[in-house]
């Protein structure tokens, strides 16, 4: 599903950061990438992601060079292929825990049809999730390991190919950030999705199938 060749990217402050990277996720993995803050794995994810892009490489999706997409066509590969899960959930203040989980099927403007489809997955996902009964509340109404349940499933709403999650339980205590995790891996095996996370978290890492060390640049398999 997804193959990196030779990705590279540097910042002027901090130097080199991914050197010469490759990676190759199969679909229907569950993949970890550890290593110590400043390695760079909320590097990596992003440019997965296309929020960032490498100063050189390569990045396949399916087969299909995903860099030389433009503004636009990025946008749309981001919202057809990939959630993203970051440790902040970064919920709108201002809308209802459905409006925020709902938001993605409005940016990527589906059909009236299939939005009413994806509108009664989202609440069958909320149900499985244990969060149907927050549907009216605000985000400032709830708890931090209910704020990253939701947040996992609006990263879900559209059903993507690829889960991003970048430390998704680290703002959580470790009860929750252990049920997330087990969340997580739920999804990975129910709906098939790929799975990469970033952690620190050797029990959270240690759950994925693969699990990965970023270092000097690198991934080093260490499962």
């Amino acid at each position: 599903m997804l193959k990196i060749n030779d990705v590279s990217k540097s910042f002027h402050q901090r130097g080199v950061v991914l050197n010469n990277l490759n990676m190759n996720v199969n679909e229907g993995d569950s993949v970890s990438v550890s290593g110590p803050s400043g390695s760079g794995k909320t590097t990596l994810l992003n440019i997965i992601g296309l929020l960032d892009r490498p100063d050189s490489g390569e990045v396949l999706f399916k087969g299909t060079s995903v860099l030389s997409l433009n503004h636009e066509e990025s946008a749309f590969y981001r919202n057809k292929n990939i959630g993203f899960v970051f440790q902040d959930h970064l919920l709108l203040p201002y809308l209802s825990i459905k409006e925020n989980i709902l938001l993605p099927l409005l940016a990527s403007k589906v059909p009236h049809d299939e939005y009413k489809k994806k509108v009664d997955e989202s609440l069958t996902m909320m149900e499985r999730t244990g969060i149907a009964d927050l549907a009216d509340k605000y985000p400032y109404q709830i708890s931090g390991g209910e704020a990253q349940r939701v947040t996992l499933v609006r990263a879900l709403v559209n059903k993507p190919s690829l889960l991003l999650a970048d430390e998704p339980t680290g703002s959580l205590d470790r009860k929750n950030a252990r049920n997330l995790g087990d969340l997580l891996l739920q999804m990975n095996r129910e709906y098939g999705i790929t799975l990469i996370l970033a952690t620190h978290s050797g029990e959270l890492a240690e759950k994925m199938a693969s699990q990965l060390v970023l270092s000097e640049g690198k991934l080093i398999s260490v499962k």
